[in-house]
């Protein structure tokens, strides 16, 4: 195809091109009310060094979305090929279907929000801006706090529609 015959962008042509696109995998954690709650996200990315400024697209429909701008924080745990359950759990796929933490392993930051213990980076945020996404909510977190785990050189990547690792 040229791209002089490329379809229109249409919701069904950007998921296509998307899926082209690696990216590595995280949780997003923020607290409400009731405890803590997490979402998976793919959609993460470091803005800015200075200040450090990262940003987080939560799905419109999901209460995520509502939740992290409410709570006005939030942190971002890296996930490594291990943690492949957690990604399944808390993007609501996973047989123990839990947005809150019940019986995962994580650690509080400086700020006194869980991060998931065992992952590759945290990052330890206060929510700075919140825009509209479409049918996403870029939420944008100054970094308050940043702390790096373990380098396993497994990554747990998304492509395709599928969790891979450097190795596949």
């Amino acid at each position: 195809m040229s791209h002089q015959t490329a379809p229109a962008a249409d919701a069904t042509a950007v998921r296509e091109a998307r899926r082209r696109w690696a990216s590595g995998v995280a949780v997003v954690l923020t607290q409400q009310d009731d405890g803590w709650r997490g979402a998976t996200v793919s959609a993460f990315a470091v803005v800015s060094l200075e200040p450090p400024t990262l940003l987080v697209c939560l799905a419109r429909d999901a209460r995520m979305s509502m939740q992290v701008p409410e709570s006005g924080a939030f942190t971002v745990s890296i996930l490594d090929r291990e943690h492949e359950f957690l990604a399944e759990r808390f993007a609501g796929r996973a047989p123990l279907v839990d947005a809150r933490l019940t019986g995962v392993d994580h650690l509080p930051a400086p700020s006194g929000l869980p991060v998931l213990s065992g992952t590759l980076a945290w990052f330890d945020c206060q929510v700075s801006a919140v825009h509209d996404g479409g049918d996403h909510v870029v939420v944008i977190g100054q970094v308050n706090h940043v702390g790096a785990g373990d380098d396993t050189d497994d990554p747990l990547l998304y492509y395709e529609g599928r969790y891979r690792s450097l190795g596949s």
